[in-house]
């Protein structure tokens, strides 16, 4: 067992970029990988998403940060060995690993494949295995992990685009599933227009519903509708367009990670609506209960998905087309992207390419 501060060091090199501190900037970084146990797959890391929660694990602003720190927990790749007793995957496949890397495996939502909402449940990057050492994420040349964590790439589906499906598609995919807002001519509202809302729209249109964006931005309207395929378009401080639509809404998906009120969108419900969240809010946003009580609708939150749900998401994806909009990066890029994500500069999903720009270093 590791102690505190310990760096532990395994058989097999790699090699990623790394935080050192709470300043968030990421360099070159080496370290190392167990050996492939008998029940895990190892794979060479050909992409890797980067999501604004490695923005947040990076700077350490949720606090449980582990240094140093290699982020990235939508990962793709190419499987280059695997243990004894593995029976899903063999060498050579097409890979993935999400945000979660191992849970309990005897709680009852691990026996229900709710691994996510496993109490003990060690998430990619910036944590720490059973045996105490440092959980290194995907901007990083190799993977290893136990193959119930690991997800099988359809063949039809592209790396890059499947990389940011594994925690922005699986966000969003989870939700509309659970709370039955998959019904094809339900009338769904996404809120944010994002990584996470971009996805939503897509989803749901899969789904077959009619979709409306609800977004601050009127200059995303033309992109919501003409380029994602929206139905409608909302400027949620425009009080006219909002009192037009209250009543019209069979579920919301909220993406929006800023402090915003609900009320405004709890009205856009019908009776018995659903208002879900998936934008990890910092704040305690106020919850008007009256408008909850006079329609019977509910106000709930969703995080990521289960193993089984995530490999259920990337092969409907696979068969529908779903892919994310995308833009490819080299890993010295990194710091700038991350920069920009921050901003909501970038349209919508940045994608490391690790296979073509992470060398070695000397």
């Amino acid at each position: 067992m590791a102690k505190e501060g310990e760096v532990v060091e395994h058989p097999h090199k790699a090699f990623g970029w790394a935080a050192r501190d709470s300043s968030g900037f990421l360099s070159p970084f080496n370290f190392s990988r167990r050996e492939t146990g008998e029940k895990d797959v190892a794979f060479k890391v050909l992409y890797c998403g980067i999501c604004h929660s490695d923005v947040h694990m990076a700077k350490n602003e949720w606090g449980n940060s582990v240094y140093p720190l290699v982020p990235g927990h939508e990962l793709v790749g190419v499987v280059t060995e695997v243990g004894s007793k593995v029976e899903k995957f063999k060498v050579g496949d097409k890979v993935g690993v999400g945000y979660i890397i191992d849970s309990c495996g005897s709680c009852q939502n691990c026996s229900e494949n709710l691994e996510n909402y496993c109490p003990k449940h060690t998430v990619t990057c910036g944590s720490k295995y059973r045996d105490g050492s440092i959980t290194y994420g995907g901007y990083s040349d190799s993977m290893v992990a136990d193959q119930h964590f690991v997800i099988r790439i359809p063949h039809n589906l592209p790396l890059e685009a499947a990389a940011p499906l594994l925690c922005a598609g699986i966000t969003v995919y989870s939700p509309l599933r659970h709370f039955g807002l998959d019904k094809p001519g339900l009338h769904i509202g996404v809120v944010g227009l994002g990584g996470l809302g971009h996805m939503a729209v897509k989803f749901a249109k899969a789904f077959g519903a009619y979709v409306t964006v609800i977004s601050t931005s009127p200059d995303k309207e033309k992109e919501a509708i003409q380029h994602l395929g929206a139905d409608s378009f909302l400027i949620s401080r425009d009080p006219n367009q909002m009192q037009a639509a209250v009543d019209t809404l069979d579920g919301i998906i909220d993406t929006v990670s800023a402090s915003h009120p609900l009320l405004p969108l709890i009205s856009l419900l019908k009776s018995q609506g659903k208002l879900v969240m998936v934008g990890a809010v910092a704040k305690p946003l106020e919850l008007p209960i009256f408008s909850l009580l006079t329609g019977r609708k509910i106000v709930a939150g969703s995080l990521i998905g289960g193993i089984k749900e995530t490999q259920e998401m990337i092969d409907f994806a696979a068969e529908h087309n779903v892919m994310p909009e995308i833009e490819v990066v080299p890993i010295d890029y990194v710091n700038t992207a991350m920069d920009r994500l921050v901003k909501a500069d970038v349209k919508y999903r940045f994608v490391i390419d690790i296979g073509n720009s992470l060398k070695p270093s000397l």
